[in-house]
């Protein structure tokens, strides 16, 4: 795969190159206030793409990194979420003794639980 993008750049640059060799004469701007600049048809249409090309270029970074910073922030939301949801182990209560169960001395209770005979 690294080849063939490779070689898809190599033909690129190659057209680039023989359309700029090809093309290579002399054009009149003409600038504001009846300035004129002569410059050549290559170089004048690099510019002219930059112009265009590096607004969405910039426009694009910016939109990438306020997604990336989104996605960064909401990470983190969810690892406090599944952090804070993680049960915490606590050690096992012992029963309370009840009314009804044998008390450990042989004493009997004193007053007998409510809805209990003696």
């Amino acid at each position: 795969m690294q080849f063939l993008r490779t070689l898809f750049w190599a033909l690129l640059v190659g057209i680039l190159v023989a359309f700029a060799f090809n093309n290579w004469t002399s054009v009149d701007v003409r600038l504001w206030g009846g300035m004129v600049a002569q410059t050549n048809l290559p170089l004048l249409l690099g510019i002219v793409f930059l112009l265009g090309f590096l607004p969405m270029f910039l426009a694009h970074q910016a939109m990438k990194w306020r997604l990336k910073s989104k996605l960064a922030s909401t990470e983190r939301a969810l690892n406090e979420l599944r952090n804070a949801q993680t049960p915490i182990v606590q050690q096992p209560v012992p029963p309370a003794p009840s009314a009804t169960a044998p008390i450990a001395s042989g004493e009997l209770p004193l007053e007998p639980a409510p809805g209990q005979r003696l």
